[in-house]
């Protein structure tokens, strides 16, 4: 739990997520020209770039900044790799921890500290001398983004990871596949970019990103420590696919270009011939492109097919993305109804297939489920039976916690909010702050969560002053959701620190909404 005192009440006003402990020191460190030395050259400019952001000039001669692992950094007790110490004394600043990422953590820390001391005019470029001991509650701490109702390219996307690891989240999702378009070239399949790339809602223009600007976009945000986790959505949200590939339906027909908003009206049929040998292509080229564990195959929202069918699906992705190398993400539906896991697994039965290996029998629920041991579940509809997910959880999945009435951060602020929808819930400020992921799904073990992860959809966004102005200042609050102990949050806390950090946004001029509840 954060101590707060006289001296360490910058920390407690500054720092977002909320650290686990702080101690105050004496006196001030003057950091208007600092050196660093880190373990490479890479950490080095990057933390040198964060301090520029600060105020700060980088020379040769100045204010010590050191960045040092130490496998004994962090808070007593703390096992998570991302844990960091940060010692400022008037002398210097070190940054200790067992690995690059809580290296930069630390650094952001320091850069928050600075920039609460200098505010939005731009006063001394300093920082009071303070022990930050660190490290955060759940491993996956994430951003999904919608790039298909809207396109938003590559400089859009880099902005969008350097937002994500300002506060220390560390997944970029992109969900690059639906109805309207698609986004990422598949070198198997150049149709889907030939003929659904310039696809988006209302006759948007589209784009799509190529194989080289995929890598890029990766390899930039591995520098951060954001691991992007690409999303190709089935066996529904695919007009995109079969626009371009009519062999995916049962006309042979190619469906006509969808510029709407609508969802759950198309499907892949699985009795077609052409559909597992489109999905092991595009499942293995996305694997092959891709640098992170993760690749997401959706599952949501498949209203028009049948549950047998839909188990089939789920198995199957989750089979041609673990033979790809790579560990399955699915939405929720993944982990099925109770009465559709037991169709499913009969069908299955009956083609000589089984169930997952470890699938496991919940009390009270009517069969096993389809969910692979590992396979990680993102959970955003809280209306549901939670049965299968428990069920899951006893088979091995991971869940990785997205409430839309918290977490959707393209949900309006109010009902006159002029951006955003509302299906789910208006969701203020204090909404994405005021939850618990360990309390969302009853009978859910804690030890089953990986973690957190806010998402936009941007049926409504296009533009990135309107995305940013839907993510700040919510998506600190889901971030110190995703990082901070319970007993460290707290909201009057909080509103304090979001009010020194716009500052920040002001002088970036990054978009944000200035909400009332909020004294800005």
């Amino acid at each position: 739990m954060t101590t707060v005192s006289s001296g360490a009440a910058v920390v407690a006003d500054a720092v977002i997520p909320a650290p686990v402990e702080t101690e105050p020191g004496e006196g001030v460190l003057d950091l208007a020209t600092v050196t660093v030395d880190a373990p490479d050259a890479v950490l080095a400019r990057l933390a040198g770039e964060l301090l520029v952001a600060a105020g700060a000039v980088v020379a040769d001669a100045g204010a010590p900044v050191v960045l040092l692992l130490d496998p004994a950094a962090g808070p007593e007790a703390a096992q998570s790799t991302e844990r960091y110490t940060l010692t400022v004394t008037p002398d210097g600043v070190t940054v200790a921890a067992p690995g690059r990422a809580g290296l930069l953590h630390g650094v952001r820390t320091l850069r928050q500290l600075v920039n609460a001391r200098r505010g939005e005019t731009g006063g001394p470029v300093e920082v009071g001398a303070v022990v930050v001991r660190d490290a955060p509650r759940y491993p996956w701490r994430g951003l999904s983004l919608d790039v298909v109702r809207h396109w938003f390219g590559p400089a859009d996307l880099r902005a969008v990871v350097d937002l994500v690891g300002s506060y220390k989240m560390n997944r970029l999702h992109l969900h690059l596949s639906d109805d309207q378009g698609w986004r990422l070239e598949i070198p198997s399949r150049p149709a889907l970019t030939e003929k659904s790339s310039q696809g988006a809602v209302s006759g948007a223009t589209g784009g799509f990103l190529t194989a080289d600007e995929y890598r890029e976009l990766q390899e930039y945000a591995a520098e951060r420590e954001v691991v992007i986790v690409p999303e190709i959505d089935v066996p529904g949200h695919v007009n995109a696919a079969t626009h371009a590939y009519g062999e995916l339906m049962p006309s042979g027909e190619p469906t006509d270009a969808y510029d709407g908003i609508e969802v759950g009206f198309s499907k892949l049929h699985l009795d077609l011939p052409a559909t597992e040998p489109f999905l092991r292509d595009v499942f293995t080229d996305v694997a092959r492109m891709t640098l992170g564990p993760w690749v997401h195959f959706g599952g949501d929202e498949v209203l028009v097919m049948q549950p047998e069918e839909f188990g089939r699906f789920v198995v199957l992705c989750q089979e041609i993305v673990t033979a790809a190398g790579k560990t399955p993400v699915a939405w929720q539906e993944a982990a099925g109804s109770a009465h559709g896991d037991q169709a499913a697994v009969a069908a299955l039965a009956a083609s000589g297939a089984a169930p997952a290996p470890g699938a496991a029998e919940a009390p009270g629920a009517d069969g096993p489920s389809l969910v692979e041991p590992g396979t990680v579940l993102q959970y955003w509809d809280t209306r549901p039976d939670p049965a299968p997910f428990v069920r899951a959880a006893q088979a091995g999945a991971r869940f990785v916690m997205s409430p839309a009435d918290r977490a959707y951060l393209d949900m309006k602020y109010t009902p006159e909010h002029p951006l955003g929808q509302q299906w789910a819930a208006f969701v203020e400020l204090h909404d994405s702050y005021d939850w618990d992921p360990a309390r969302l799904v009853e009978g859910l073990p804690e030890s089953a969560i990986e973690g957190v992860s806010a998402a936009i959809w941007t049926e409504t966004l296009a533009s990135r002053a309107d995305l940013f102005s839907m993510l700040l200042p919510r998506l600190a609050a889901v971030a110190e959701t995703a990082w901070s102990q319970p007993g460290a949050k707290d909201w009057e806390s909080f509103r304090a620190r979001v009010a020194v950090e716009a500052a920040t946004w002001r002088r970036d001029g990054d978009a944000y909404h200035p909400t009332p509840q909020i004294d800005w």
